[in-house]
């Protein structure tokens, strides 16, 4: 509780139970909350990276060294270890890839401003320097970041790949950077002269059972869901598509309408007129030349019989979005009056099948001209493994998005890093206050990218850093960590190669929250008592309970 004396009566300006804490020790609290958080995740970063293994309370098991899925799964409970987790989750919004680099320098840049809290650097110094480092970060990223376009399909595979480093599908990764580039290329649109790309338009199926290698590119959607009668077909070859937003149904009475019907005869009638209304549906969808009915709603058990005899195949309460995949990937319209269509509404696909995969019922839209949404299915031999393939895939195809996004790369392993290092200590000369201390201290943590690259390789960080140093003040800007040579190589000719979005973000993140968490120097956690009106020791007014709670009967 927090007291102010006035003429000396105390004045409480907070709730019981309020506790406070100021000054320097809720800096280094919280700093010392984000760097735990961001040392969790360290052993995770480059191709040498390991694993985690989370188990939640119900003992389901996450194998990953996703940075965003560990801190997600972790539940971490401190507010500025959940002001971290925001940065992963930002940057696996904004680019999808790059999660744990964001994470790592903002420890980062924590740990070396409380070197500088240390010497009495104010915050508000530290916070300027820090701004100023980041903006001239942007300049120097974007100054020698290459050109790419979705033309060069060779470096868009080597973005994949990189991406794909040090997860479960290293060894499968230049098959599935094929696969995530021509899905790429499938939904790309150009508008007004800019390449554009929805990520959305790739949906990634999982389904246990069979390798990683058996993961596929379906150039058409995968729906979740069966033929609705066992008479259709199970296999539509020159399918012509039908995407209806209505029921195939006839409708009920709303409200509290009733409808007497007194013999025999009337039922008899009420029914017959029902099946020919349910009849007429059918015929309408017959003369549009259909062989292939999407619903989003139901369809009458009496209108599946009588697609099934005009040999037209259906698939009912199809989700929305799934509705609308279909819709773009086979060309169609989806129809919402079912008197309101045409030969010219259909799509096309070269076939529609039921397939059973890890033995549940799928249907596969496949073979349709010019999709502009397309599936991976994604295999593997137990739910951890394509559980881990699926998040490789996400961060593949978000990874090449990103370079497409802004045209630009830059070359990967550190170098990018080292280059940003170098040019941020020149940018420091140019300041003579204190600021020029905590553009420095921005200038070391950026190194922790190839430090850390190094130390879960297995390599010496300390002469590794020295040689990358010396070889980017020789003007060799794509020199970076060959983790497999352990020792310094050209990132450019090894083709690790990282979108320029990715590492933008990374850094704008980690200095925008390392400014937030630093400027807070007062913490106030208010704890509202379980019942209101009761005094501090609950019941204890009414005598209270014996410590055995009221004991047995």
């Amino acid at each position: 509780m927090n007291t102010q004396q006035l003429g000396g009566q105390p004045i409480f300006i907070l709730p019981e139970g309020s506790i406070r804490n100021t000054g320097k020790n809720v800096q280094k609290n919280n700093i010392a909350a984000a760097v735990a958080v961001a040392d969790t995740i360290k052993s995770t970063l480059g191709p040498k990276g390991m694993d985690k293994m989370l188990v939640d309370s119900l003992g389901d098991i996450t194998i990953t060294n996703d940075g965003v899925t560990i801190l997600n799964e972790m539940e971490i409970e401190h507010p500025a270890g959940k002001m971290i987790v925001e940065v992963a989750k930002t940057q696996n919004q904004e680019v999808g890839d790059g999660t744990t680099t964001a994470v790592i320098i903002t420890g980062e840049l924590l740990k070396r401003s409380e070197e500088l809290l240390n010497q009495n650097v104010h915050p508000t110094i530290i916070t300027k320097g820090f701004k100023l480092a980041k903006e001239h970060s942007i300049k120097v990223l974007n100054s020698f970041a290459s050109k790419v376009d979705i033309k060069q399909q060779e470096i868009l595979k080597n973005v994949a790949i990189t991406s794909m480093m040090g997860k479960s599908a290293e060894k499968v990764s230049d098959q599935l950077a094929n696969l995530t580039v021509s899905a790429i290329i499938e939904v790309s649109e150009e508008i007004d002269g800019k390449v554009v790309i929805d990520t959305n338009n790739i949906g990634l199926e999982k389904k246990t059972g069979g390798s990683i290698e058996d993961t596929e590119l379906i150039k058409g959607i995968i729906i979740d869901k069966e033929i609705a009668h066992s008479d259709m077909k199970k296999v539509i070859k020159n399918a012509k598509i039908l995407l209806l937003d209505s029921a195939i149904e006839v409708k009920e009475l709303e409200g509290d309408a009733k409808l007497n019907i007194n013999s025999p005869d009337q039922m008899q009638s009420f029914i017959q007129k029902e099946e020919e209304m349910l009849k007429g549906m059918v015929d309408k969808i017959v003369a549009t030349g259909a062989n292939i009915v999407f619903c989003q709603k139901g369809i009458d058990d009496m209108a599946q019989y009588y697609l099934s005899k005009k040999g037209i195949s259906a698939v009912r309460r199809v989700k929305k979005s799934d509705i609308e995949k279909l819709s773009k990937a086979t060309n169609s319209k989806t129809m919402a009056n079912i008197n309101d269509m045409n030969e010219k509404d259909l799509g096309y696909a070269g076939v529609v099948e039921e397939q059973k995969i890890g033995g549940e019922s799928m249907i596969f839209v496949r073979d349709c001209k010019n999709p502009k949404a397309v599936s991976i299915l994604v295999r593997g031999g137990t739910k951890h493994v394509v559980d881990e393939i699926e998040r490789a895939v996400d961060d593949a195809i978000k990874g090449i998005a990103a370079a497409l996004e802004l045209g630009r790369i830059l070359p990967g392993g550190g170098a990018a890093e080292i280059e940003l290092s170098k040019q941020l200590r020149k940018f420091s000369n140019s300041f003579k206050g204190r600021e020029q201390l905590a553009i420095q201290a921005f200038a070391d943590a950026v190194e922790i990218i190839p430090r850390t690259l190094a130390e879960n390789a297995g390599i010496d960080q300390l002469n590794l850093l020295v040689e990358l140093r010396s070889a980017h003040e020789d003007g060799k800007v794509t020199a970076g960590v060959d983790v497999f040579s352990k020792s310094i190589g050209d990132m450019a000719k090894l083709n690790v190669l990282e979108p320029l979005k990715m590492k933008l973000q990374s850094i704008k993140s980690a200095e925008e929250v390392s400014e937030m968490i630093l400027r807070i120097d007062d913490v106030i956690s208010s704890t509202k008592s379980n019942s209101a009106g009761m005094p501090p020791g609950g019941m204890g007014g009414m005598g209270g309970m014996p410590p055995g709670g009221m004991g047995e009967f």
